[in-house]
């Protein structure tokens, strides 16, 4: 075996796939601007042309249109939610997935409005991952291989796919993820939505604080930081953040947690993310600093508690508005 190959670690592949050079199409672009320019004003169309814009551009295709759109939902369990930190339990998890796979969940009922088609993924709801505050959550190889897993969120070639998460304590692994990516105190960017008690926040603070210092030295490395602090549903996104970008594939971002997922394909490379637009920004004022430290804009400001799923599912919908000014443009 050579040196290159035995020195080869898991992570190896995922570092190659974010650095790998991509660029939209940009004349499907052009020609939305162009048909905008006829129909208006410069700027009459304001963000819903900048998604039009955006949208044709990976695409790949004008006029810019959505005839399948997937919505992909983690479900994961976490290691540290016996220490009270969570408003949710793994079997309020197991609830949900259950009814959202009976259709009976308010979710279900907007994903079916805006014609997307929903997959579920469980990531090992019986088996969660490590307490971070003792060891990493995940190994190299798990964490790289759900970083693998995220890609088959991209069967069934969808021309749009929008993320979301489920989950007790995902919210406070995203917020130690945070702190590893963009420095700051734990309080700030656990900040949570106006309705978490303050004691719930506190404790929350504290654990992630016993995390930072547990694996102190190992978290300059996005990867590193994610797999020590992250949870399974942040590594699938950010393999199926990675593996849109590759099939060009427009993704939409849903609440704080997915958009630390996408924070953290932006440290690895800031260019591997052009192909994201957060559909919203929810109440958790740590939800928009996430957003600004990767320099995003959200589409629309939905105002939810949290994200769940249901603000990139709404944005799909937002999206098809912004699509439907070309409706019968011919196809170029």
């Amino acid at each position: 075996m050579s040196d290159a190959a035995s020195s080869a670690t898991p992570f190896d592949d995922v570092r190659d796939l974010a650095m790998r050079h991509l660029e939209p199409n940009e004349a499907p672009s052009r020609s939305v601007r162009e048909a905008l320019l006829e129909m208006g004003r410069d700027g009459d169309f304001g963000r819903l042309g900048e998604a039009a814009e955006w949208l044709a551009s990976w695409q790949g295709r004008y006029p810019p249109r959505i005839e399948n759109a997937t919505l992909a939902l983690f479900a994961g369990a976490h290691g540290i939610v016996g220490d009270k930190i969570s408003l949710s339990s793994d079997a309020s998890t197991k609830s949900r997935v259950d009814s959202l796979r009976g259709g009976k969940a308010p979710l279900s009922a907007i994903a079916t409005q805006v014609g997307a088609n929903i997959r579920i993924f469980e990531m090992a709801l019986d088996q969660p991952t490590a307490d971070f505050t003792e060891a990493p959550a995940m190994s190299e190889r798990e964490c790289a291989a759900t970083i693998a897993y995220g890609f088959e969120a991209l069967e069934g070639q969808p021309d749009v796919l929008a993320l979301g998460v489920l989950g007790a304590g995902i919210g406070t692994s995203a917020a130690a993820v945070a702190c590893a990516l963009y420095g700051g105190t734990p309080d700030y960017w656990v900040r949570p939505g106006p309705h978490t008690p303050k004691d719930v926040s506190t404790a929350r603070t504290e654990l992630v604080n016993m995390a930072l210092r547990k694996h102190r030295g190992h978290l300059d490395d996005p990867l590193e930081a994610l797999r020590c602090l992250g949870g399974r549903e942040l590594a699938a996104c950010v393999g199926a953040i990675l593996a849109a970008r590759i099939q060009s594939v427009p993704v939409v971002l849903d609440g704080f947690a997915t958009t630390i997922a996408a924070g953290i394909v932006h440290a690895l490379n800031p260019e591997a993310v052009a192909h994201v637009l957060p559909g919203h920004v929810t109440k958790r004022p740590a939800h928009e600093a996430a957003l600004e430290r990767i320099g995003m804009r959200p589409l629309l400001p939905f105002e939810f508690n949290t994200g769940g799923g249901m603000g990139s599912a709404a944005a799909v919908g937002v999206l098809q508005t912004a699509c439907a000014p070309f409706l019968g443009q011919p196809s170029s």
